[in-house]
Parts: C-alpha cells; structure tokens; sequence
C-alpha cells in the first residue's frame, strides 16, 4: 500500500518498543495516535489550507489524507490518474481514512478515488470521509469525529 504510511506504522512501532505509549508520528498528510486520550485532528480543505472541512478523533489509530491539491500542474491536471482512461479523476477531490495501522489507511484513502467504500469494508476496517468535487462530503457512520458541513 502506501509508503508514508509504511514509514509512519515503522516510527510508530520504535516509540512503541521504547516504551513510548502517548505519541503522535506525522507523515505531512499520514499520521499514527498513540495514547488512550483522544487528539482531534483537522481535515483540511482541499483547496484552501487555512479552512477544515471537519474534524477526527483518533485514539491509538492512524489518519492518512489524500487530495488532488497537492500534486497538481495544471487546471485540473493532478497526480491521482484513473488508469483505465489515463485522464485525472474529477468527482473526489479529498479523502481521508481513520485505520488501526498508517498503511492500510494510506493505501485505502488513494483507493477511495477510485473504488466505493462498502466494496472496500467487505474486507478491510477502516472509517472515512470523501470529499465530492462539487463540495459536497460524506462520512462513514462510524467516523468519530464531524463534518462542518
């Protein structure tokens, strides 16, 4: 699955070995909570980094976020290609999901632009958040945490 996900699960699990129990590990996008008290985190907006589009609670869980904002070179030009047309995804702009590891939730949240999220449950556990291109966002019914809108 994801590599900063990847490398995010391996800090996390150095922390864990030397003796660590509260940390946070941030991948700029991927990050892992450890510690029984929650940490709200926020869902940034796609398009303007000082607004979120909600919030979510982790506790001992990993957050990873995927956007079609930040490897992008062109009007609607953007790193997350479908590859059955070749042409940049339009309908998502953001996903984030809330797993028990960072690479799971890194891969899945890539995943989430392309695939619907009850054929993903039938074989992974994960919570989440899609933003729409045209605004609109949706969650899980098990994301802890809240949309703004």
């Amino acid at each position: 699955m994801g590599n900063t996900g990847y490398l995010v699960d391996v800090l996390s699990a150095v922390l864990q070995e030397a003796g660590r129990t509260r940390f946070v590990v941030d991948g700029s996008g991927d990050l892992r909570h450890g510690g029984e008290r929650a940490t709200r985190v926020g869902l940034e907006h796609p398009f303007d980094p000082r607004r979120v589009i909600g919030v979510a609670e982790l506790r001992g869980q990993a957050l990873c976020a995927s956007g079609i904002s930040r490897r992008a070179w062109g009007d609607g030009l953007h790193h997350m290609l479908d590859a059955r047309t070749g042409v940049p995804v339009s309908e998502m702009t953001a996903t984030w999901v809330v797993a028990d590891e960072a690479e799971l939730a890194d891969g899945l949240a890539t995943t989430l632009f392309f695939t619907r999220a009850p054929r993903l449950a039938e074989t992974f556990e994960f919570a989440y958040v899609r933003m729409r291109s045209d605004g609109r966002a949706e969650c899980s019914p098990d994301f802890t945490g809240e949309l703004f809108f």
